[in-house]
C-alpha cells in the first residue's frame, strides 16, 4: 500500500491547500535576556541558541502548545513546548490563528529539517533568516472546513504522539534494564556465554515456503511459517547481513534459518529469560566481522562474559523486566492495523503521515 493511498484514506476525499508558512501563521521573535537576569531554577525555561535551556526566568513570553525554531547557533533546530516558556532573541516561535494545530505544525517542520538546515547561513555564528522560514510551503488539509481540517491534523498528531511515547518508554525501559543487569566485579559470579549457551546456526539458506504452525525466524524476527521446528523457547541472534547481532526471543516451538543463531541454554543455574535479557544488553552488532556480508561468529559469542547472580535474584529481575516490557508493548496495540503491519520506525511514519499530495505543475 503506497504512502499516497494511506493519505487518501486519511483525507477521505477532501483537498489540500499549500500555503507559505508566513501566510498561514505569525512568526514572532523572542526577547533578549542578559545573563545576569537568568536563574538556576525557576518556573520557566529560557531558550536561546539551542534546545538546551539557557537557564530559567520568573516570567514567560510564550504560551504552552507552541512550536519554535532556533535562528542562531544551533540554527534550524525545531522544538515544541507543552508548557509556557521564555523565548530569547535567537528564537522564532509560531502563533497559530486556529487553522493549524501547533503540534501538527511542529511534526511537519521536522520533515522539512534538511531543507531548513540547507538555508542556514554558515559563518562564525550560523544564522537562519525569518524570510527563509516564512517562505516554507505548508499543507492545510480541507481548508474550506476548518473544523474538519483540525480533526485531520489532530488524528495525525495522535498517531505520531503514540510513536513518540512508545520511543520514550523504550528508552526508559532499556535504561532500567541495563541498570538491573549491571553488577560490579566481585559482587556476583561471571560466566562466558559459551558456558551458558550452546550456539548453533539455523537450517537452510532460504526461508521455507511450505507454511505451517511454527513461526520461522531469520536474522531480524519472524519471516514466515513452517511445518517443522528446530528450536523451542530460546533466543535467536541474527548471524549474517545487515541485522547481524539483533536478538529476538523465539517463543514456543519455532524454526530458525541459517541467518539466525539458535541459543540453547546448557546451564541449569541460569534463568532462561535472565540470560536472554543479558543478550539484549550486548552490542553484538559491533562484534560483526566487517565483510561484504557482516556476520557474528561463534567465537565472538562464546567469549562474552555476563554476571550471574543467585537464581532467586535472576527471577526477581526477570519479573520486573517482564512487567516493564508489557507496559512498553501496550501502547503499540492501539495503533492502527495498517501502521502496525509496516516497519515500526518513527521517522518513517512521520514522513508517511505528512506526505500530502501536491498540485500538478503544468509542463
Amino acid at each position: 500500500m503506497s504512502n499516497l493511498h494511506f493519505m487518501e484514506k486519511l483525507l477521505d476525499g477532501v483537498g489540500v491547500e499549500w500555503k507559505a508558512l508566513g501566510d498561514a501563521v505569525s512568526l514572532q521573535r523572542g526577547k533578549r535576556l542578559v545573563k545576569s537576569q537568568l536563574e538556576e531554577t525557576g518556573n520557566y525555561a529560557v531558550y536561546q541558541n539551542s534546545m538546551t535551556p539557557l537557564g530559567y526566568y520568573h516570567e514567560s513570553n510564550v504560551k504552552h502548545d507552541t512550536a519554535f525554531i532556533i535562528s542562531a547557533g544551533a540554527a534550524g533546530e525545531i522544538g515544541y513546548s507543552d508548557v509556557d516558556f521564555w523565548a530569547a532573541d535567537d528564537v522564532y516561535f509560531f502563533l497559530t490563528s486556529g487553522g493549524i494545530d501547533s503540534k501538527f505544525l511542529y511534526y511537519f517542520l521536522l520533515t522539512q529539517q534538511n531543507e531548513i538546515s540547507s538555508q542556514v547561513r554558515r559563518a562564525s555564528i550560523p544564522r537562519l533568516s525569518k524570510r527563509v522560514v516564512e517562505k516554507l510551503q505548508t499543507p492545510i488539509p480541507c481548508p474550506e472546513n476548518p473544523e474538519k481540517s483540525l480533526e485531520i491534523q489532530a488524528e495525525i498528531v495522535r498517531i505520531l504522539d503514540a510513536f513518540t511515547e512508545l520511543t520514550a518508554r523504550k528508552k526508559q525501559y532499556n535504561y532500567y534494564r541495563d541498570q538491573l543487569l549491571s553488577f560490579e566485579e566481585g559482587d556476583v559470579g561471571w560466566k562466558t556465554l559459551g558456558e551458558v549457551y550452546k550456539f548453533q546456526y539455523g537450517t537452510g539458506n532460504t526461508i521455507p515456503t511450505l507454511g505451517g504452525e511454527y513461526p520461522v525466524y531469520g536474522s531480524n524476527g519472524i519471516v514466515g511459517a513452517h511445518n517443522e521446528f528446530n528450536s523451542e523457547d530460546s533466543p535467536v541472534i541474527g548471524h549474517i547481513g545487515a541485522y547481524a547481532g539483533i536478538v529476538n526471543w523465539g517463543a514456543g516451538k519455532h524454526f530458525v534459518t541459517y541467518n539466525g543463531v539458535i541459543c540453547k541454554l546448557i546451564n541449569k543455574f541460569v534463568h532462561p529469560k535472565y540470560a536472554y535479557y543479558q543478550l539484549l544488553k550486548q552490542d553484538f552488532n559491533s562484534m560483526a566481522k566487517s565483510a561484504s556480508h557482516p556476520f557474528v561468529s561463534y567465537d565472538a559469542l562464546n567469549k562474552v562474559s555476563i554476571p550471574i547472580p543467585p537464581l532467586a535474584e535472576q527471577e526477581r529481575i526477570v519479573a520486573i523486566l517482564e512487567k516493564f516490557d508489557a507496559l512498553t508493548s501496550s501502547i503499540s496495540e492501539g495503533l492502527p492495523r495498517e501502521i502496525a503491519l509496516r516497519q515500526k520506525q518513527y521517522e518513517y511514519y512521520r514522513d508517511l503521515l505528512l506526505t500530502f499530495p501536491k498540485p500538478e505543475v503544468a509542463a
